[in-house]
C-alpha cells in the first residue's frame, strides 16, 4: 500500500480570530483623522479641536465595504431587505513623542490601538499655517519613526514583563509536560524580544512559525497588526499625484515595513466630498479629474484583515456576510446563527461568478454548477450559499 500522505497543517493567521475585526486610524496630532473618520464614516464628530488632545476617547463607526458583487446581485434579485458588509473604524487619539512611557494621553491611546486589528497610520505631507504640526514643522519620515518607536517600545516593554513572568515559573526546574510547554513558550517569548530589539522590525515583518504565532496572539502586540499608510496630501498635490516628501516616504517604508500598502489621499478634499450629495460629489470628482480614495482603502483594509464574503440570497434579502480566509462550511454557517454551526449538516453553493454568466439559478443547477459541500469545505470569496442544518437541542 502506499504511504499515507502527510495531513498538512493549517496556516495560524496572526492577530484575533474571528469576522467582528476592527481598524483603527492612527497618526501623530493633528495630522488629519478625525476628519479623516468624519468623511470615511460620512457622520459629524463636531469640527476636531486644532490641539493634540481633541479626541480622548475612540470614536466608533461602521463603514459600508462597497462590492460591485453585492451591487449586481441587490439588482439580481431585487429583494426586500439589503445588508451590505461593513467594517468597523475606529478614530483613536493622536500620539506624541513618548506615548510609550506615559507621555501625553499615552498609555490609553496605546491600549485604544492595542484593542484594534489592523491600523490606517495617516502621515502628514501637507503644509497650513493654520493647523500646528505637534513637532513644530512637516517632517512625515519624523512622524513614521516616532510611531514605529512608540509602538516597538510599548511591545519591548510588554514582551519583557511576559518574560520575567515566565522566567519565575520555570525557574522551579522539572520535566512536566507542562514545565516543557512553559519552556518552550520562554523561548519563543525571547525570539519575539530578540526581534524587536535587535532587528528594530515589527512583529508582523516576520515569518513566525504555528506555535510562534498562538504565542504572539495571546500577547496581541502593536507592532503584529497590519498598517495601511495614508499619506494626507494637499488637495492640488493628490489631484496631480505629486509630492516632495513622497519618495522619501517610500524608501522609509520599504526599508522599515516592506510590502505595506501606501495609499495617498487628501483628507481636506474627501471632507469636502463627503458634505456633498453622490451625484455632486462625481461631478465634482470629474472636473477635477480625480476621484475619492476612501472605497480602495476601505476594501485594502478589509483585505490585509484577511476578510473574505459569501453570500445568502433571495427576493426577501440580499445579504453580504464577512469571514476570514481559510472558514470552514460550518464556522461560516455559525456567524449566520450559533445553532447553525452545531447543527450543520451541508452547505448547497454556486459561484457568483456563474451566476452572472448564466444569468439564473436554474440554469446554474441544469448546468451542474450547484455543488453540495460537508464539514471539512473551506469557504471561497463570492461563495452563494444555503446552509442546511438540523434542528437545535433545546
Amino acid at each position: 500500500m502506499p504511504p499515507k500522505k502527510a495531513a498538512k497543517e493549517e496556516k495560524i493567521l496572526l492577530g484575533r480570530p474571528g469576522n467582528n475585526l476592527k481598524s483603527g486610524i492612527v497618526g501623530l496630532a493633528n495630522v488629519g483623522k478625525s476628519t479623516l473618520f468624519q468623511a470615511i464614516t460620512r457622520c459629524s464628530l463636531g469640527n476636531p479641536a486644532n490641539f493634540p488632545f481633541a479626541t480622548i476617547d475612540p470614536e466608533e463607526a461602521r463603514v459600508i465595504v462597497p462590492d460591485e458583487r453585492y451591487d449586481w446581485l441587490c439588482e439580481h434579485y431585487k429583494p426586500v431587505s439589503k445588508v451590505p458588509a461593513n467594517l468597523t473604524v475606529y478614530d483613536i487619539a493622536g500620539l506624541t513623542r513618548g506615548a510609550s512611557t506615559g507621555a501625553g494621553l499615552g498609555n490609553a491611546f496605546l491600549s485604544h490601538i492595542r484593542a484594534v486589528d489592523a491600523i490606517f497610520q495617516v502621515v502628514r505631507c501637507f503644509d497650513d499655517a493654520e493647523i500646528i504640526h505637534v513637532e513644530g514643522d512637516v517632517d512625515p519620515v519624523r512622524d513614521l519613526q516616532i510611531i514605529n518607536d512608540e509602538l516597538r517600545i510599548k511591545d519591548i516593554e510588554f514582551v519583557e514583563k511576559n518574560l520575567e513572568g515566565l522566567k519565575k515559573q520555570t525557574a522551579r526546574g522539572g520535566q512536566s509536560l507542562e514545565m516543557r510547554k512553559l519552556k518552550e513558550e520562554q523561548a519563543i517569548v525571547e525570539s519575539i524580544l530578540s526581534w524587536l530589539v535587535d532587528e528594530k522590525k515589527p512583529v508582523i515583518k516576520k515569518s513566525w512559525g504555528n506555535k510562534e504565532v498562538e504565542v504572539i496572539n495571546n500577547l496581541m502586540l502593536l507592532t503584529a497588526k497590519p498598517v495601511i499608510f495614508l499619506i494626507n496630501l494637499s488637495e492640488k498635490d493628490y489631484i496631480r499625484q505629486k509630492n516632495k516628501h513622497l519618495p522619501k516616504i517610500k524608501q522609509w517604508i520599504d526599508e522599515n515595513s516592506p510590502g505595506d500598502p501606501i495609499i495617498p489621499i487628501s483628507v481636506s478634499l474627501e471632507q469636502r466630498l463627503a458634505g456633498l450629495s453622490d451625484e455632486e460629489a462625481a461631478e465634482e470628482c470629474k472636473k477635477l479629474g480625480t476621484k475619492s480614495a476612501i472605497p480602495r482603502l476601505v476594501v485594502l483594509m478589509r483585505n490585509v484583515l484577511n476578510l473574505i464574503s459569501f453570500f445568502t440570497t433571495g427576493p426577501d434579502e440580499v445579504r453580504q456576510w464577512s469571514i476570514r480566509k481559510g472558514t470552514k462550511a460550518p464556522q461560516a454557517a455559525g456567524v449566520i446563527h450559533t445553532d447553525f454551526e452545531k447543527t450543520f449538516i451541508q452547505a448547497v453553493i454556486f459561484r457568483y461568478g456563474d451566476l452572472k454568466e448564466l444569468g439564473d439559478e436554474a440554469t446554474v443547477k441544469s448546468s451542474g454548477k450547484l455543488l453540495t459541500k460537508g464539514k471539512e469545505y473551506v469557504m471561497e470569496d463570492g461563495d452563494i450559499v444555503l446552509f442546511k442544518a438540523g434542528a437545535a437541542k433545546g
